[in-house]
């Protein structure tokens, strides 16, 4: 490589003047390249333009590759030709050079700035490379991925947290989960899969709530909820193994050190669940859903550790997950953990056409709004069970972030509507 004349295009990231040399960093897609441009060696229009750039301005620099040990990748190139392709604006949002620390508000405000710096350039890099290890996996066991409508007349999951929508000349509502359209996809073919948005009009702000988020729904014909807890749990070891072997240099940019979690992962029962918060000082009834305080305690008692919480009080689960048989009251619905992030919903599902009107009825829910639903069990429904599991999630877990918009690249939430 030394020697060679390359041509690169790029991104002004720092600029060291030493008055006879300058030293500029510029970023591309793929890092950092360093030009060292001195007044004895480079030419003299094209050492002018070197001195007068700043933070941020696009370059295409023509010149000779040479060996710097000091050097970021251990190369610099030696100017001969610089040419300004477009300029920025001075002073910017915030500092692209990561000597000045900003908030996150005014980080996301800026966002596509944020984004060139090392840290949330890396996590979205990461990000790439989990949504490539999902769908690898889930191709290798005979999933075929599927793309479901966003505009819905019914709900998921009951109509609360809905964004109500003017479709021409009736109401319809943003889906907040594809779990109706990928139950009925089973009965075709047999195994299927989305990544996608979804949306929730919860009012909650919090670190790790957002209104437009990304979910990996499975699900699966003649499987029941044990068979996608164990599809689960060896997806989550084959995306650590993944990203610590494909991800090392971005793992180290963000400080992360990521070991491919140990399987299988434990199974606890809600009431098992309930025992240990009560035996922590924090009582939970039995029938009530969990509080964010006790997740947090949840949260120091398994720290760092994939979980299953298991058999959930039917009351709990939304109208689709399946009753126990031999008690009714308990569902074969589960949570997959990771310490206090509840990273993914799941269970069997009703398969029985009575049984599912029940249940809807048991909820308060319009029957005749899931018609389109449930004349697909008069055309044979399986046995069936999947799960949904929210991308952000998984990685504010996997990369240790205590905000979720830290991986979303436009978050939005109840106040941020922009960029």
């Amino acid at each position: 490589m030394e020697g060679r004349q390359v041509t690169i295009n790029g991104w002004v990231r720092e600029i060291r003047d030493l008055g006879g040399i300058v030293f500029v960093l510029l970023r591309d897609g793929k890092g950092l390249v360093q030009v060292t441009a001195s007044k004895k060696d480079t030419p003299p229009e094209s050492f002018k333009i070197i001195k007068g750039l700043a933070g941020e301005y696009i370059v295409a620099v023509k010149g000779s590759v040479r060996a710097s040990p000091q050097a970021p990748r251990g190369l610099e190139i030696l100017p001969l030709n610089v040419k300004i392709i477009a300029k920025a604006s001075h002073p910017l949002p915030i500092d692209t050079a990561e000597k000045v620390p900003a908030d996150i508000d005014t980080r996301l405000n800026a966002r596509i700035l944020d984004l060139r710096r090392r840290e949330p350039n890396a996590i979205f890099r990461i990000r790439h490379e989990v949504l490539k290890a999902i769908r690898d996996y889930l191709y290798s066991e005979g999933f075929i991925e599927v793309q479901t409508p966003r505009i819905i007349a019914a709900a998921a999951e009951g109509g609360a947290s809905l964004f109500e929508l003017k479709y021409f000349d009736r109401t319809a509502y943003l889906a907040q989960s594809p779990e109706l359209y990928k139950e009925q996809l089973t009965t075709v073919f047999e195994k299927v899969f989305e990544i996608g948005p979804f949306f929730r009009a919860e009012e909650s702000h919090s670190r790790r709530h957002l209104n437009e988020f990304t979910s990996v729904d499975v699900e699966s014909a003649f499987a029941d909820y044990r068979d996608v807890m164990r599809l689960q749990e060896q997806l989550l070891h084959r995306i650590g193994e993944h990203i610590s072997k494909s991800c090392r240099e971005e793992l180290e940019t963000i400080n992360v050190h990521l070991k491919p979690p140990k399987i299988p992962f434990k199974r606890y029962t809600y009431s098992e669940i309930l025992d240990e918060l009560e035996e922590a000082n924090c009582r939970i009834n039995w029938g009530e859903d969990i509080s964010t305080e006790a997740y947090r305690r949840l949260g120091e008692l398994h720290k760092g550790e994939y979980y299953f919480i298991t058999d959930w009080p039917t009351s709990t689960r939304p109208f689709y997950i399946k009753p126990r048989s031999d008690d009714p009251k308990v569902s074969y619905g589960f949570d997959t953990m990771y310490g206090w992030i509840e990273v993914a919903s799941g269970g069997s599902r009703i398969d029985e056409k009575e049984a599912l009107i029940k249940r809807l009825k048991e909820q308060n829910l319009n029957v005749e709004s899931f018609k389109f639903f449930l004349d697909v069990f008069d055309y044979g429904m399986p046995p069936h069970a999947g799960w949904g599991m929210g991308l952000e999630r998984l990685l504010m877990g996997m990369l240790k972030k205590n905000n979720i918009r830290e991986v979303v690249l436009f978050p939005r939430d109840r106040f941020r509507l922009f960029p």
